[in-house]
């Protein structure tokens, strides 16, 4: 913990200006939301570089070749640092390989409107191309070959990327005959190949693909143009511009999709993002949060409308394309509630296991933050209509699940979870719900969570796990402010004071490390903004009070 003696009487001064515009921030991060219902995020290294492999014709090949070469990092990999490298650069790689080796006469094959080539910019020159892919092959040469390899983080499908990209690259050095002089690529450590081999039997024998595996149906190759059951949602598949363009590869003339994968990279100047729609999570997250702090927000009908529709038999998915999950569910509940809208909560059932929530059925890592959203969405009021059985079933419910979150906590008082690289996310999502509730054990885990949290603030008042951000430091003054219900201490109010001072110099910040999982890491721009939104005005109610806090507003 650092204190901020100097800045605190400065830092009061602009939170007491600054908690009268949280209505007026709210507002513009709602405004982006219905411009851009899609949602918006950080491009992916990895999602990009399969459309410079899949769909050279695409709109802004170029382009997503140039953001190849410009985000490499001077070690040669691209991606963050602790193992979450891997599956970018793997896929950075690949798409190098060969876009070296590819004709300017592949790149101009016909868009589906068979009359436009790709004429976006000058095209990197093969010597660039090839000094790029073998920075990043010495990387993953030295680091694979390692006797303690970064472990493999927890990312989506990790297990069938890794091994199926490991083999893609392996073949382009041996279609190069030895050129780039690089060695072939080993897995890593506890990764197999049977993954994807299991995969690609199942579809060569006739079996309808789970909707789960949609998102990454480019592991499959030229199987993926054929693979059965696979079907366009909302013009992508799987919520996927990877997915959807290796699909799209046998179907050159599907408009739809293509359009799509076109107004999509538009946005970025021809990069992508890793999903095509986010729609649902973005806007639960965001308004959730921005009432749960009591910032003063009016719900526009659209997004209220996007909310209640999410709500399926299996519950909401983070956007259209994507499987119902018990996270989105669970937090478009909670957000529901807050807007004074409590929703019926059996949707949730289908997601119960013994001792917590499953995310998805199946899945191999239970989830942290998934159970702290079913925990406040189990806490929150229920419908004026609903039985007693059921609201029984909801306290029992949330017993259990304070019992496990409490149970998860690391013994130096932090969380961790599988959908985000951040200890300081999940550490705020169980600190908040476990607030809220009674069980006798969460005052000292939130105490716990507070002495962690403080312990790791940074010298300019930031908290970050490999630089101070934004995002982070957010979430860590949300943790810090509802461990500490009743009035904060000096040192901790200083500490506050400290964080809020960083975030208060960062209010037009709108480029954010990617911290979230998804195949590779990403930012959920609008998510991150709301989070410094809320943290402020959760700071300066408590530094700076002046009058009460405003609620939502539907109209």
């Amino acid at each position: 913990m650092h204190e901020q003696n100097k800045e605190h009487p400065a830092v009061l001064r602009s939170l007491a200006g600054w908690r009268t515009g949280a209505a007026r921030a709210a507002a513009e991060l709602i405004a982006e939301m219905a411009a851009y219902p899609r949602g918006t995020m950080s491009p992916s290294v990895y999602e990009t570089a399969r459309l410079v492999s899949d769909a050279p014709w695409l709109d802004g090949h170029d382009a997503r070749c140039a953001f190849l070469l410009r985000t490499q990092r001077p070690d040669g990999w691209w991606g963050q640092p602790d193992g979450y490298a891997l599956v970018p650069t793997l896929s950075a790689v690949e798409a190098l390989l060969r876009e070296r080796d590819r004709p300017d006469t592949d790149r101009s094959r016909p868009d589906t409107d068979g009359s436009r080539p790709d004429t976006d910019g000058a095209r990197p020159s093969a010597p660039a191309l090839a000094r790029a892919a073998l920075r990043g092959l010495w990387a993953l040469a030295d680091e694979l070959a390692a006797d303690h390899p970064a472990p493999l983080p927890d990312t989506i499908a990790a297990e069938l990327i890794v091994p199926w990209l490991v083999e893609e690259v392996n073949d382009r050095l041996d279609g190069s005959g030895g050129r780039l002089g690089a060695t072939a690529l080993v897995l890593p450590d506890g990764v197999a190949q049977k993954p994807p081999d299991r995969l690609r039997t199942a579809v060569a024998t006739g079996q309808t693909l789970p909707e789960k595996l949609w998102h990454t149906l480019e592991v499959l190759g030229e199987q993926a143009a054929d693979a059965p059951g696979v079907r366009l949602v909302a013009s992508a598949v799987g919520s996927s511009p990877a997915a959807t363009a290796a699909w799209l590869a046998g179907r050159p003339r599907q408009e739809a999709p293509a359009s799509l994968l076109r107004e999509i990279q538009a946005r970025w100047g021809g990069p992508v993002p890793g999903v095509t729609s986010i729609a649902v999570f973005e806007s639960a997250w965001v308004l959730g949060w921005l009432l749960d702090a009591g910032v003063p927000v009016t719900i526009p009908p659209a997004l209220s409308a996007c909310l209640t529709s999410s709500l399926g038999p299996s519950g909401a998915p983070a956007g259209p394309g994507l499987p119902a999950d018990a996270d989105d569910t669970a937090a478009v509940l909670h957000t529901l509630a807050l807007a004074g809208r409590p929703a019926p909560v059996h949707s949730l059932w289908s997601y119960e296991a013994d001792d917590y929530f499953v995310c998805f059925p199946h899945e191999r890592t239970p989830s942290t933050s998934t159970n702290a959203h079913v925990l406040e969405a189990l806490l929150d009021a229920a419908p004026p209509d609903e039985p007693a059985g059921e609201l029984a079933r909801r306290r029992g419910a949330a017993h259990k699940v304070e019992n496990w979150l409490l149970a998860q906590q690391h013994p130096d008082g932090s969380w961790d979870d599988k959908w985000h690289a951040s200890a300081y996310y999940a550490t705020m999502c169980c600190t908040v719900a476990l607030a809220r509730g009674h069980h006798p054990d969460a005052a000292n885990a939130l105490a716990r969570a507070a002495r962690w949290t403080l312990a790791s603030q940074r010298p300019d008042g930031s908290w970050g796990r490999w630089e101070g951000t934004v995002e982070e430091t957010s979430y860590a003054i949300q943790t810090v402010l509802r461990a500490h219900p009743a009035d904060l201490p000096p040192p901790v109010a200083l500490a506050v004071a400290g964080g809020c001072g960083f975030l208060l110099d960062r209010q037009e910040e709108t480029v954010f490390p990617p911290l979230w999982h998804d195949k590779d890491l990403y930012a959920p721009v609008t998510v991150v903004k709301s989070a410094r939104v809320t943290a402020l005005h959760a700071a300066a109610a408590r530094l700076a009070p002046a009058q009460p806090t405003g609620s939502a507003a539907v109209r």
